[in-house]
């Protein structure tokens, strides 16, 4: 996707497999490529470890409890989030949904929702507590165009290898007055700059792709949308902090973590640069 491109760091894959990446910078577009990247059919045995906890339903360890946690917080935070939107018809498309848990708080909350999830171990968990609630990538075909009020992508956005089909399709399935809403690591904020290569957030080679503000911005703007609101992720600073002074450190670092997290949430209140933000997009007014 970037033809002319600079070195920004060399980081390896920590947590399955060990292997070294590059990452490689646009200056004009401000983002960054995982490289090299991994064929689309290579990919799942990147996401083949007990460490990935996003698709895991049992607590094991001090960091699942921190992600447990962090995860039931914000769930309340993002129901409290479309809430603020009103359609005719409440139709939500998690994208990415993992094992679920996005889909039945919003169904709980009276939303029509249905997720979408590549991992089979994650759709069989899902679809075990609420069935015919997690799909694979080719039921969205079966849906109709402008049929979804909301499609959410909590951190997915950065793991799709073919980022742009993703978004031409999700602009066929919105509704005109619909909303998407993206959740992204920002590799611009303090915390990245700190850990530099060790930075959990740049988890390659599962994360193939790497924004800034600007850069999403920009990306969705080429698909006819703009930018309604932006809001803060304070929690990442810190889950992502402990999972980083692991990778630095050889074990995690309560203490360290949470004062990282905290500078980097504090420096972000002037630079609007937190560890992670979600995005809000409507279509451009025409």
């Amino acid at each position: 996707m970037i033809k002319n491109n600079t070195l920004f760091l060399k980081t390896k894959d920590f947590s399955v497999s060990g292997e070294v990446f590059e990452l490689h910078q646009n200056d004009a577009c401000d983002f960054l490529e995982t490289l090299p990247r991994p064929l689309k059919q290579d990919l799942p045995s990147y996401y083949n470890s007990s460490q990935y906890v996003s698709h895991q339903t049992s607590k094991r360890n001090l960091f699942d409890w921190a992600y447990f946690f962090v995860r039931w917080f914000t769930l309340k935070k993002k129901i409290k989030l479309i809430s603020r939107f009103s359609f005719e018809r409440q139709t939500l498309l998690d994208y990415g949904a993992g094992v679920g848990y996005f889909v039945r708080s919003t169904r709980s909350a009276g939303w029509e929702s249905i997720g979408i999830e590549s991992s089979v171990e994650a759709r069989k968990a899902a679809n075990l507590i609420l069935e015919n609630s997690i799909f694979d990538e080719s039921h969205t075909k079966k849906l109709k165009s402008k049929s979804q009020s909301i499609i959410s992508l909590w951190h997915v956005l950065e793991h799709l290898p073919d980022l742009k089909q993703n978004i031409k399709e999700f602009d066929r399935l919105l509704s005109q007055d619909g909303r998407l809403i993206v959740a992204v690591p920002n590799f611009k904020s303090y915390d990245a700059q700190y850990f530099k290569n060790f930075w959990a957030a740049y988890d390659v080679p599962r994360h193939l792709w790497h924004f800034s503000p600007k850069s999403i911005v920009r990306l969705f703007s080429e698909f006819g949308f703009e930018l309604e609101s932006t809001y803060p992720m304070r929690f990442d600073a810190y889950y992502v902090s402990l999972l980083s002074t692991k990778y630095k450190y050889g074990k995690m670092s309560i203490a360290k973590a949470f004062f990282i997290g905290f500078q980097s949430n504090l420096r972000a209140k002037r630079s609007g640069h937190y560890s992670s933000l979600i995005y809000v997009f409507k279509r451009k007014k025409t």
